[in-house]
């Protein structure tokens, strides 16, 4: 098998950390606000779906949406899965 030519002046790799441009984290992290708002919309739905499931032949307002409670319950989950991308 060949081997790889090696020229006289190449640039030889260096993996000193002084090369590296620091990059600054904010220490703040998420608003607090923002983690209730997502944990909420997660339990609202996963309490939507349970509450439906168990009673909700029961309750007026749920016999009435009929299919769409499914709609309701994992659309507010999926709003608070999708919000946990802006957390940090």
């Amino acid at each position: 098998m060949p081997k790889a030519k090696v020229s006289q002046n190449a640039v030889p790799i260096s993996s000193n950390a002084d090369n590296r441009t620091p990059v600054k984290i904010s220490s703040s992290g998420t608003p607090i606000w923002y983690k209730v708002i997502m944990f909420g919309l997660m339990l609202a739905g996963l309490l939507w779906l349970v509450v439906n499931y168990l009673a909700g032949t029961d309750i007026s307002v749920m016999r009435e949406l009929g299919p769409w409670n499914y709609g309701i319950g994992f659309g507010l989950f999926i709003l608070g899965l999708l919000m946990t991308m802006g957390w940090r």
